[in-house]
């Protein structure tokens, strides 16, 4: 074989690798009579295999999709570490160098350069041939199921960083106000742009808010979370109820990536006395009240979304409450589960039936309610699950608020 002609392959049967299928080895040589013996070697060691044989190392980064390289580094275009390094800089398979260098230093520089070992041609017998290759690919099996496993957990640590932020726990001292939190991600299991919070102020005020970035991925959730961040800093800092959309919508502006990416939110500011409350909506679906039956709140004053190149602000709605009273805010993943055939949606009105249900202890649920869950709103996400038939298309994020006074 020269120049440009096609590689030589060799097939031989015997032990197959781990995964049952026989491995393909790149056989880097430019001497026929070592590249033979290779060959002959590998077969004796009862190593079920097919072998491409190429001369060039120019030659062997065209054949790269293989299990294991046994490298020769005494080559016509790269010699010494410098063909071992070529390789390995192309994304080569384990490398097992195989040479007619005898000194020490050059099998510890080999190794320390990445190649998977170091054998000397006049050493080399089958079995140990065999076993090299095997465990070579072996080790790179195992190298890349820890890099996989690293990288899981990696991401597993960047989710909780993110559920941290995205989803925390509500800071309320008043143990006499219910609050209740919920957050179910979408179908594909990762956390998205929804958001909540709730936090009590010094004055004895209390705010609550549910919020949903446009769009779905790292990048959502990442912004929902520095968006809830900013929130209850704006909050914490006794900015006023009524200037803090804007503020949040400056946050906004500044921290997304498109100019077309908005964020809708429903904030709900109860007042000490817990017998009246202000309502804010950017663009969100309406709070609702429990009953039986629930209702819608009146939303007689909505606002925009947030990040929407329009006029108008968020005007608050004065709610009178009464004595008693429990408020639930909620992202649209809940109203866009489909129900029945999958041409309808839940919506707002079979949402009141949900919550109804599960007030009165009735609802049916898929039995998937989580122990880390609060009870009552697992109990109607799990609900809504159910009649949607299994895990819903887009996050849904909850927050109930109430007083018994």
């Amino acid at each position: 074989m020269h120049g440009s002609e096609a590689p030589e392959k060799d097939v031989q049967s015997g032990a197959p690798g781990d995964d049952g299928k026989p491995l393909r080895i790149l056989v880097v040589e430019d001497d026929e009579g070592d590249a033979v013996l290779v060959r002959e070697h590998l077969q004796d060691g009862g190593l079920s295999h097919e072998t491409v044989w190429v001369r060039t190392v120019d030659e062997a980064l065209m054949h790269l999709d293989a299990d294991c390289v046994l490298l020769d580094l005494g080559l016509p275009d790269a010699t010494g570490l410098g063909a071992l390094q070529r390789v390995l800089a192309a994304g080569a398979p384990p490398v097992v160098v195989l040479t007619g260098l005898t000194g020490t230093d050059a099998g510890i520089e080999a190794v320390a350069a990445g190649a998977q070992d170091f054998l000397v041609k006049s050493d080399v017998e089958p079995g140990l041939l065999a076993r090299a290759v095997r465990y070579a690919v072996q080790r790179r099996r195992l190298d890349d199921t820890g890099r996989a496993l690293y990288r899981s957990l990696v991401r597993a640590a960047e989710t909780t960083r993110l559920e941290r932020a995205l989803l925390p726990t509500p800071a309320v001292t008043d143990d006499r106000l219910e609050v209740r939190v919920g957050y179910r991600a979408g179908r594909d299991g990762l956390l998205g742009g929804d958001f909540y919070d709730v936090v009590e102020r010094p004055d004895g005020s209390v705010l609550a808010m549910v919020g949903d970035v446009c769009g779905h991925g790292p990048d959502a959730a990442a912004l929902g979370a520095t968006l809830r961040t900013a929130w209850r800093t704006l909050v914490l800092a006794e900015i006023p109820a009524d200037d803090i959309l804007g503020l949040l919508e400056r946050v906004l502006a500044a921290e997304r990536s498109q100019p077309e990416i908005f964020t809708t939110v429903s904030m709900l500011a109860v007042q000490p006395d817990r017998r009246r409350a202000d309502l804010y909506l950017a663009g969100h679906p309406v709070p609702l009240r429990l009953g039986p039956p629930a209702v819608l709140l009146p939303a007689g004053q909505r606002g925009r979304a947030l990040g929407i190149p329009v006029g108008g602000g968020w005007p608050a709605q004065r709610l009178d409450l009464g004595e008693s009273w429990r408020l639930l805010l909620y992202t649209d993943g809940v109203l866009e589960a489909t129900v029945g055939d999958g041409t309808r949606r839940l919506g707002k009105a079979g949402l009141l039936e949900v919550v109804d249900r599960t007030v009165r202890g009735v609802v049916e649920t898929d039995g998937d309610v989580r122990p880390d869950e609060d009870p009552v709103l697992g109990r109607m996400l799990s609900g809504v699950r159910a009649l949607h038939g299994g895990d819903l298309v887009d996050d849904a994020a909850v927050v109930l608020i109430g007083w018994d006074g």
